[in-house]
């Protein structure tokens, strides 16, 4: 089992019992209390959990976790809508774009159904919307993600290492001062590759996202050329100085 699954698997207990001896994740994660107690600091450092003796338990303030896409789907209807209105307006014709996974990315997908665009797609339900009229679509090939129907994997990492677009339309758990982060560990690294095959990245989430933390690291905010967000995401005063365009809708 690789680390980030240990780790993974040690959250998931936690969230069950929120608090655990080191002797007790061993067991029931099938490996040593010393690697136990490496990961553990790992995930301290991180501020995901705080160390006790003998043992650790989970923090939850500012932790992001992932939402099934039916009940993200209800969540800041308006805003998302805003949000989606204006990222489609900056699309040009002509243009090799990414779509994320998510419900904000989803609604532009449906106002770029039919455009002239060539769009890569991290999502079936982005694939399906967007497969009318004169856009060309690319989905890649992975494992489908049951609840949000994300495309992940080795194979859809092996395809974006070797894709260029000009514009990455990135959605978010969660964003704060150190970047955007993914509460599922094979999304984050979809997200990563996808902002390195892309010539911009703009990032579409409402005000909920923000000053939070996921467990996974996608990027920094410096990876970020456009942040499209609802006005009241303003209170962020950290953003203003992120050197990033920042459009409230």
């Amino acid at each position: 089992m690789l680390p980030l699954e240990r780790q993974t698997r040690i959250l998931n207990l936690m969230d069950e019992h929120e608090t655990l001896l080191t002797q007790e994740i061993a067991e029931k994660v099938g490996v040593s209390e010393a690697t136990i107690r490496r990961d553990l600091q790992g995930l301290a450092e991180r501020g995901l959990v705080s160390r006790t003796h003998g043992g650790a338990m989970r923090l939850e303030r500012n932790i992001a976790r992932e939402t099934a896409f039916a009940t993200k789907s209800t969540r800041m209807p308006a805003e998302k809508m805003a949000i989606a209105d204006y990222a489609a307006s900056q699309v040009p014709n002509g243009s090799t774009v990414i779509f994320d996974a998510g419900t904000t990315i989803l609604e532009v997908a449906r106002r770029l159904a039919g455009r002239p665009i060539t769009a890569i797609t991290l999502d079936l339900p982005a694939a399906q919307v967007l497969a009318v009229g004169e856009t060309e679509v690319l989905l890649l090939g992975g494992r489908v993600r049951s609840n949000s129907f994300s495309i992940t994997g080795p194979w859809a990492e092996e395809q974006l290492r070797n894709l260029r677009a000009d514009q990455f339309l990135m959605g978010a758990h969660a964003v704060d001062e150190r970047g955007v982060s993914n509460a599922v560990i094979e999304e984050a690294m979809i997200k990563r590759l996808a902002v390195e095959a892309s010539h911009s990245t703009t990032l579409l989430a409402d005000h909920t996202k923000f000053g939070w933390r996921a467990m996974t690291q996608v990027c920094g905010l410096e990876r970020i050329k456009r942040v499209v967000s609802d006005r009241q995401t303003r209170k962020f005063e950290w953003l203003k100085d992120a050197g990033l365009t920042l459009n409230l809708v």
